[in-house]
């Protein structure tokens, strides 16, 4: 990681990753803005395009990025399923990270990053770009005030025939502008959620939602968004008792129209009285360079971004509570219980043990007392968890797996379908060796194949594979592929779980990290221990 000299004079030299459908245009405001460095996309026309057009810095590999100690700064573009990995990998480098909408598809990702920038003292801001243009921000001022009176209701409609994405469905592509819009003028989480949709092009994406969502206040909102519709629409309606206010993205000259809410009662009956809108004066300034702006500004002040990481995990609580909602065919989720930890009505939870928030614990399992499980994991169906085990963060354990005691998981480890865990080398049933329990520590990141077995007394390394059906007698290293009976290593595995290529410095081609092997041991090339080989090197 660079000394806060370095990071504070490569603060304004920016990199760009992604400069496809909405990544160009970050492109050319932070070219207009004067801090682009260099663009980084894994397309070569698209590359060309921006280094033509720009006499710009290019790159395909992501590396040239993350080992580069002019750059202060990575703005992030690329399909929203690498938004978590790459801006992981910028804060792991000591960059400051704009990442667009979403920050990340899971929760405890989002969670992660905003832990990293904040032990890391780097910036995080998120491209929620509504909340820079000057028609919100001139309705909120106005909801702030009370022109609008008491709101009631919002309803907002994100429609277009237009860009089909297959790694996200519509909810995760178009909705968390209108949520974050919703909290950014209500200043207010929902209570509850409710979620309706359709995949009708490409089944199971959903192609188009309709989401309400219930305040404490009283207030409900409505989003409807779709990318299947005859034409493209992006509209915010928001009525209060004394007026109602009309946000139109597409409208060229009036944006924000308000029009007044006047209620006649004739016979005992309410009749509507319809009068001619106002429209708002709004400046011209374009929201996006309002929001470069403000990033390059927190760079060089290093204050807290507007739309930072904890305003984004309010958008992304949401839009779970909607996911979950969608799968339940509509059913209502509290966005409150959004995370706290669920046990299915079958399963058993001794008491004392620890549970972290965002657990799940399913169908028949059987948690002991003394056991502490970490947040945002997964226990299956059947699944055992006895007195004293250790779990970390994020892990899942699935179905028919029994975690004896003696055994510790850290974070983000995945134990496969069935896989066996033993705690005693010479069991006997007629002899008690409670006495003799073996400590097992599988560390962070490591998988265990279905039907795998561990026996008692080992340690397997960080981020190593255990295949399916393998019997694991040693302690396997960080990195380790091991396959058999009884296991051996076969090979080296990426941290994104692909195998390496054989070599003493193999890259993954998946991902792109790369990783030095040294005397049978597996580690990582960051940014510094590549710079500092580069020094070694030059030195030599």
């Amino acid at each position: 990681m660079p000394d806060a000299n370095t990071a504070g004079k490569a603060a304004a030299r920016v990199a760009v990753i992604g400069s496809g459908y909405w990544g160009k245009n970050l492109v050319r405001t932070f070219r207009e803005l004067g801090a682009l460095e260099i663009v980084c996309d894994t397309q070569p026309e698209t590359l060309h395009e921006m280094q033509k057009k720009y006499a710009v810095r290019t790159t395909q590999n992501i590396d040239e990025v993350m080992l580069d100690p002019s750059i202060g700064a990575v703005v992030i573009a690329a399909p929203a399923a690498l938004h978590y990995e790459i801006a992981k990998r910028s804060l792991e480098s000591g960059k400051d990270v704009f990442v667009e909408k979403p920050l990340a598809l899971r929760v405890a990702d989002a969670q992660h990053l905003i832990e990293m920038a904040r032990t890391r003292r780097r910036i995080l801001m998120v491209g929620h770009i509504l909340e820079f243009h000057p028609a919100i921000v001139e309705l909120k001022r106005r909801i702030v005030r009370g022109d609008l009176g008491k709101i009631q209701y919002l309803y907002s409609s994100r429609l277009n025939l237009g860009k089909l994405r297959t790694e996200e469905n519509i909810l995760w592509s178009f909705a968390p502008h209108d949520i974050a819009i919703t909290l950014f003028l209500l200043n207010e989480l929902p209570a509850r959620v409710s979620t309706h949709g359709g995949s009708y092009l490409n089944p199971p994406i959903v192609d188009i939602t309709l989401t309400s969502c219930d305040f404490k206040s009283g207030v409900r909102a409505h989003i409807f968004v779709s990318w299947i519709h005859p034409f493209k629409e992006q509209k915010l309606t928001i009525v209060g008792d004394k007026m109602m206010a009309v946000f139109d993205d597409l409208e060229p000259e009036k944006k924000l129209m308000l029009y007044p809410l006047r209620i006649q009662w004739v016979d005992r009956l309410p009749v509507a009285q319809k009068e001619a809108g106002q429209a708002v004066p709004i400046p011209s300034d374009e929201p996006l360079r309002l929001e470069c702006e403000h990033f390059l500004d927190c760079l060089g002040t290093r204050r807290e971004a507007r739309t930072g990481g904890e305003s984004a995990l309010r958008v992304l609580q949401i839009l779970d509570a909607c996911e979950r909602s969608l799968a339940s065919e509509g059913v209502p989720v509290s966005v409150d219980a959004t995370h706290a930890n669920y046990v299915h009505p079958s399963a058993v939870v001794d008491q004392p043990s620890e549970i972290g928030a965002g657990t799940r614990i399913w169908h028949f399992s059987h948690v002991m007392s003394g056991a502490r499980i970490g947040k945002n994991c997964n226990l299956g169906q059947n699944v055992v968890i006895s007195p004293g085990v250790q779990i970390g963060n994020n892990v899942k354990v699935q179905n028919n797996v029994s975690v004896y005691t003696g055994v510790e998981l850290e974070d983000d480890v995945f134990c496969g379908p069935s896989m066996v865990f033993t705690n005693v080398l010479t069991p006997r049933s007629h002899i008690g060796r409670k006495h003799e329990y073996k400590r097992t520590l599988v560390k962070r990141g490591a998988t265990l194949g279905a039907n795998s077995t561990v026996v008692c007394g080992r340690t397997i390394g960080e981020f190593a594979f255990v295949a399916a059906g393998a019997v694991v007698t040693s302690d396997v290293p960080a990195y380790a592929l091991v396959a058999g009976v009884p296991a051996r290593q076969v090979g080296w595995v990426c941290f994104c779980g692909e195998r390496l290529l054989a070599g003493d410095r193999p890259r993954c081609v998946a991902c792109g990290r790369q990783y030095e092997i040294r005397d049978g041991q597996c580690s990582e090339r960051t940014a510094e221990t590549s710079e500092t080989a580069v020094l070694s090197r030059a030195a030599g």
